[in-house]
């Protein structure tokens, strides 16, 4: 396959070589697990059975999930699932202690392998609903080859400042091309996010945007562009960002205070944003995955 996945496109053949992922032509996941940290309508009472997949097509340089993201995942012994056959095992086995709902988290590189997984689902009697948990950097051919197949987007809007998307994550045209993913996603599904009687989710949008310590503009940024688009998308505003790593950049070693983060979220309802949830500033003591363990967020 030479491959063009993302808008990185970087052409090779992944049965031969990798690209900038670091992905193989073979699906691989570090784990799939039973996930209480997602917003409520995702999780509801038994949580969502989420689907961790190995490498990352941004390679963001304060990513929680650095372990299994980085091109040493496959060193490190943290991939425990390889094959659609082996993945649709792990989820069938999973969801039997969770909702009906699967999330497929950083999936855009491995992308051409979900249609497979759901219809391997599908074969077994299982119908979940199926949550594309995207870090955002997606091209709309992508997006709409992944529509008959995915229920809900949980993309990330990232960024706004193209210079910020390069320092961070390698990608100076994340903000264009985030926003015409997330156009897409509209198109598809508009702005509601209907339930069922047990409040589960079952169709729609979710935008997740990470406040990052120091760079506040470029949240009230990605706000405007969100309202602008729909003031009645749901959105999740995130407080939980902590340092990751050694050797960050300054304003990457400490977590957000607390007047920042009052500073965006005025600026959320000011713009008129009214669904969603706003995240707890104490969020920066939890949320820290373990990919040693199968249950890397705990229960």
């Amino acid at each position: 396959m030479n491959c063009v996945l993302c808008p990185r496109a970087c052409k090779v053949d992944r049965a031969v070589n990798i690209g900038f992922c670091g992905a193989s032509a073979e699906p691989e996941v570090a784990t799939i697990c039973v996930h209480q940290g997602e917003e409520p309508p995702l999780c509801g009472k038994k949580g969502i059975c989420n689907v961790f997949f190995a490498h990352c097509n941004l390679k963001c340089i304060y990513c929680q999930n650095h372990d299994i993201s980085s091109l040493s995942a496959q060193s490190t012994g943290l991939i425990r699932y390889r094959g659609v056959e082996a993945i649709v095992e792990g989820i069938a086995q999973t969801l039997t202690h969770t909702e009906n709902i699967v999330g497929f988290v950083t999936p855009t590189h491995y992308a051409n392998h979900i249609p497979a997984i759901v219809e391997g689902l599908h074969a077994r009697g299982l119908f979940p609903t199926t949550v594309y948990n995207t870090g955002g950097y997606d091209t709309v051919e992508t997006l709409r080859m992944l529509a008959p197949y995915i229920d809900i987007y949980l993309p990330d809007f990232k960024y706004m400042d193209p210079d910020l998307a390069l320092r961070y994550s390698h990608a100076k045209d994340y903000p264009a091309v985030a926003l015409k993913g997330l156009k897409e996603m509209y198109d598809q599904k508009g702005s509601s996010l209907p339930t069922d009687d047990d409040g589960l989710a079952y169709r729609g949008i979710i935008v997740r945007h990470l406040v990052l310590p120091g760079q506040i503009g470029n949240s009230l940024a990605v706000l405007d562009e969100i309202a602008d688009l729909s003031p009645n998308l749901h959105v999740a505003l995130m407080a939980q960002y902590y340092p990751p790593l050694e050797g960050l950049p300054d304003q990457l070693n400490r977590t957000l205070t607390e007047d920042e983060y009052d500073q965006v979220t005025e600026h959320f309802y000011a713009l008129g944003l009214h669904r969603g949830w706003v995240q707890e500033l104490s969020a920066q003591s939890n949320y820290r995955p373990d990919f040693t363990k199968q249950q890397a967020f705990g229960l």
